[in-house]
């Protein structure tokens, strides 16, 4: 019984951690300068990121992705959309799991739309969902792969970087993505 109201008590406790917008908002001039940050640390992890950026037609980056679960997880994160590396709109990201999960990550997110119909797609919506409204590749490269001369299938490709602590797995099926005003 004591297990059981531990449980409660913890599933209830991620929740309102995760998926209240007044424990992380932030300000616009907060989030632009964590996803200024976020962007020169993939321009220096990932080789060719210089020639690839300037070729799609907008990015969505989140500086940092909080993930974290016993069973139930999920994960949130603040960003910004650039568009010819000027920010258009603000965005978070969430997402809820339930299954053999434990642990906690925290890394930084870089999606770009390679087409511009992908990008108006986007941008359109309000409630986006990866996987139901968009297909996105997440993008898997070795160390001696130059970014910028590779071609992608897919309109819109998702970069992971920058991870830290212990999860199973990063998955961006499910994810919500919703415009906010900061």
């Amino acid at each position: 019984m004591y297990y059981k109201k531990l449980h409660l008590l913890l599933v209830i406790a991620l929740f309102s951690l995760f998926f209240t917008q007044f424990s992380f908002a932030k300000t616009a001039k907060e989030i632009d300068s964590a996803v200024d940050i976020a962007i020169e640390k993939f321009k220096q992890d990932i080789d060719g990121s210089e020639g690839f950026l300037p070729r799609v037609k907008g990015y969505l980056v989140f500086p940092r992705v909080i993930k974290a679960g016993i069973i139930f997880g999920g994960k949130y994160a603040e960003g910004a959309l650039r568009i010819n590396g000027q920010t258009q709109h603000y965005y978070e990201m969430s997402a809820a799991s339930v299954g053999f999960q434990a642990g906690a990550q925290e890394y930084s997110m870089l999606i770009a739309f390679i087409s511009e119909k992908a990008l108006n797609n986007f941008v359109r919506s309000n409630g986006w969902e990866a996987g139901i409204d968009g297909s996105i590749t997440a993008a898997d490269w070795g160390e001696n792969i130059d970014l910028s001369t590779i071609s992608f299938e897919k309109s819109i490709v998702a970069f992971i970087y920058q991870e830290k602590g212990l999860m199973a797995s990063i998955s961006i099926a499910g994810t919500k993505f919703r415009r906010i005003a900061p």
